[in-house]
């Protein structure tokens, strides 16, 4: 099969790349516009593979996602491109309702034409698959809550209304027009090439250079955390093997309040080795609970989330892989190993400055 893969650049969508590259015989299309958070350096050799293709587009750009599906003609679109960092959302509402929104909705017109001019087996094959998160189901109330694919929406940050609203899109195509789609909605997602503006990569890399440890709040939002491969595995057996108009929550079985991830870094970073040298470079690592810091919660903080993931594991055979526990030593241990990649990253547009304040 072809796939489209939008956001393909991007930490998740990088993630199912390599996941195809090496473990199938498929073709696929790289759809990225190369923001901030985009980075060939996460497809690092795969330039020279003829199985892969980059096309460096915006998903708001219709003439130029016409060619793109008139030249290369899918077989299955994988549609991850998004602006997604809550805090962002907040500062900057505009570039999310315009790329989730808006360029979900070009996307949904131009894989429409394209579907209605196939052949019909080529038409009955064809799937569009969009990627969302668990953040429009906004707050669980009840320890024993769970979302579901059927929890009502209820979105609280900019961020996640766009999301909600790209979902709603998307399957009103289906009962519209029937074009074929899916969607999934995973809780969060953690692992290697991430940006660094995320809770995780970010306490690493704060933590290596004896930086404070920001913490929101109390520390005690709740979050379920599935690792990026673990989830790439899961959106190829949806695109691949999903049923039309059905909805596939994915989660990571792991519920863990922030302040258990940050204190969980501190002490595997103490574990690993109390000196690491990198790049010349020596990092005293040590004491690193003590630059834990709480600081004033962004606006709307959802308190907690949590994924019933059963219906992908009954129905297409799905769990993942990775314990939190497994997942987080690998991400700390690929974050020591790979100075080079969030190094880069950091010499650009972020500094990890403090987003998101509502003001």
């Amino acid at each position: 099969m072809k796939f489209l893969i939008t956001g393909g650049a991007g930490f998740i969508g990088s993630a199912v790349i390599r996941h195809i590259i090496d473990n199938t015989s498929d073709t696929l299309v790289n759809v990225d516009k190369l923001t901030y958070a985009g980075n060939l350096e996460s497809l690092t050799g795969f330039d020279n593979n003829p199985r892969y293709i980059f096309e460096q587009i915006d998903i708001c750009d219709r003439p130029q996602l016409d060619r793109v599906f008139s030249l290369h003609q899918p077989d299955v679109v994988m549609h991850l491109a998004a602006e997604s960092h809550v805090d962002r959302s907040i500062d900057g509402p505009a570039d999310f309702i315009h790329t989730n929104i808006v360029g979900t909705y070009t996307l949904l017109e131009v894989a429409r034409s394209y579907w209605n001019e196939l052949e019909e087996g080529k038409k009955k094959n064809f799937r569009f698959h969009h990627i969302s998160t668990d953040e429009v189901y906004g707050d669980l109330e009840a320890p024993e809550q769970l979302f579901t694919e059927t929890t009502s929406y209820l979105p609280s940050s900019p961020y996640s209304a766009s999301k909600a609203s790209s979902d709603h899109l998307v399957r009103a195509w289906l009962r519209t027009y029937g074009l074929p789609t899916i969607v999934t909605n995973c809780s969060n997602n953690y692992g290697p090439f991430q940006f660094p503006e995320k809770l995780i990569p970010l306490v690493i890399l704060n933590a290596l250079e004896g930086k404070l440890l920001p913490v929101y709040g109390n520390g005690m939002q709740v979050r379920d955390w599935l690792h990026v491969e673990d989830h790439a595995r899961a959106l190829y057996l949806v695109a691949t093997q999903g049923q039309v108009g059905e909805t596939y929550n994915i989660g990571g079985h792991n519920e863990k309040t922030n302040i258990d991830v940050v204190q969980t870094i501190c002490d595997l970073l103490e574990d690993l080795s109390p000196l690491i040298t990198q790049n010349n470079d020596t990092w005293n690592i040590s004491g690193f609970r003590s630059l834990i810091t709480f600081v004033e919660d962004r606006p709307g903080h959802d308190l907690r989330y949590a994924i019933d993931a059963s219906k992908i594991e009954r129905e297409l055979g799905w769990k993942p892989e990775e314990t939190f526990e497994s997942g987080l030593r690998k991400t700390v241990m690929w974050h020591l190993q790979n100075h080079k990649w969030w190094s880069r990253v950091l010499d650009g547009s972020y500094s990890r400055e403090r987003l998101g304040q509502g003001q």
